[in-house]
């Protein structure tokens, strides 16, 4: 029996476990018959021409851990962003750790998907918002058809979270190979703002899948801060399915940092539906032996007088493969739009590799759009100029490295991401910085 197989039959067991009455369960149904008749995507698909699964399936993937497993803050700390109070929604194999975790209730709801989908008092939100803008394709479908537990994030109007939300999901490995489907939502309600942190961590070498899907909905003058940090186990692999839903005069941006994972690929899709938005993606991507990592973008202008921001940087090591395929639409009645897209990427190895294809599509003929990649290796001027100021050669080129990703950086607003940030590129660099941001 492959995955494919295996996972549609589960389903019947799975629908056991859950409310049949819950608000979502006709949605369940309909996402996983979708699922069954397009099963994983192939390479022969437009959109995963670079990106192969079929390595990563051949596993017997566990879909229902049955191992409670519980872990200690201190084997865990270096994993959060543990130097800043926050909230923090932490998952042990897919299920909540309490004892980790710090929600609350109090003016805003950082709580759990499964207290929403249980409790009557959350069905309003979950009626309008869950299932809106994740696409009916074959991964969002799967993983709405298992949706039973992530984190529900509601912040309604006026209101300023103090402090950031971090949503964390460790893996033990006390399954020989596991598959997880956490499914978050977030709806930031009219002139409020929140910064969350999103990380998914194997905390052993063996193999595992997290087929993730958030929504985020950011409503009239809402500003979203999210970033994504990918550093996990070279055995894991992700594919993280992220749809952002702005209004009128909202702000949303999206940092993901790419450092680590057998292969990861980020589907990231902005939707914008009101005037004066503006939408911002960007990333670094850092890797090396065999590792892959696919950003899939797209920023869908529908009115006018709106702005999107893509900005991602690669640098690519050893066998490495990079993709990234970006897309801005820019609709007839969306005049006025301000769209700017780049992809840069340096290849510091003969036998590394990456495919970049970014696209416009523009409808309407009063706009200010560009795109552009570029794909090359380390200046050679550049490096004789710190050589010859007695700079060493692995640190110089650290340096150069360092530098063309730091542009990236100066977006970040949390300070200790920043920090955090660096020293993970310090470390993949091979070098001691030197300095702090």
């Amino acid at each position: 029996m492959d995955l494919k197989e295996k996972l549609v039959s589960s389903f019947m067991a799975f629908e056991d476990t859950v409310d049949v009455h819950s608000p979502i369960h006709d949605i369940r149904t309909e996402a996983i018959k979708t699922f069954e008749t397009q099963g994983f995507p192939t390479k022969k698909q437009e959109a995963w021409k670079y990106t192969s699964l079929n390595a990563v399936l051949k596993h017997d993937y566990s879909v229902f851990p049955k191992l409670d497993n519980d872990i200690e803050f201190k084997d865990v700390k270096k994993y959060f962003i543990h130097d800043i109070d926050a909230y923090k929604i932490i998952f042990i194999d897919g299920k909540y750790a309490s004892h980790l975790s710090q929600t609350t209730h109090d003016g805003i709801d950082v709580c759990l998907m499964s207290s929403a989908l249980a409790k009557p008092k959350y069905r309003l939100i979950i009626e309008n918002y869950f299932n809106k803008i994740a696409p009916n394709e074959s991964l969002s479908a799967l993983n709405t058809a298992f949706s039973a537990e992530g984190a529900y994030i509601h912040i309604p109007k006026n209101k300023l979270v103090e402090k950031p939300i971090q949503i964390i999901h460790f893996s033990t490995g006390n399954e020989a190979a596991l598959m997880l489907q956490p499914r978050n939502l977030v709806v930031v309600d009219e002139n409020s703002h929140v910064q969350i942190i999103e990380r998914h961590q194997s905390l052993t070498d063996n193999p595992v899948l997290t087929n993730s899907v958030t929504e985020i909905f950011a409503n009239k003058r809402a500003i979203v801060d999210y970033y994504k940090i990918q550093n996990d186990r070279q055995s894991a692999t992700l594919i993280d399915n992220t749809y952002v839903n702005q209004k009128q005069e909202s702000l949303a941006k999206v940092h993901t940092f790419s450092f680590g994972g057998k292969l990861i690929r980020n589907n990231l899709n902005f939707y914008q539906n009101g005037e004066r938005i503006d939408s911002t993606m960007k990333g670094i991507t850092i890797i090396g032996d065999k590792q892959h990592v696919d950003h899939n973008t797209l920023v869908h202008h529908i009115e006018p007088n709106c702005e999107s921001h893509q900005d991602y940087k690669g640098i690519f090591g050893d066998r490495a493969t990079g993709v990234f395929n970006g897309k801005v639409v820019v609709e007839k009645e969306a005049q006025k739009t301000n769209a700017f897209q780049a992809n840069n990427n340096i290849l510091v190895s003969d036998k590394a590799s990456i495919n970049t294809k970014p696209q416009l599509e523009i409808f309407a003929d009063d706009v200010k759009c560009s795109h552009g990649c570029t794909i090359g290796q380390l200046d050679e001027s550049a490096m004789f100029y710190l050589r010859s100021r007695g700079i060493p050669e692995k640190e110089a080129r650290a340096l150069l490295m360092f530098a063309f990703s730091n542009n990236v950086l100066d977006s970040v607003k949390i300070p200790e991401i920043k920090n955090r940030i660096t020293k993970i590129i310090a470390n993949k660099l091979g070098v001691n910085i030197g300095f702090e941001l």
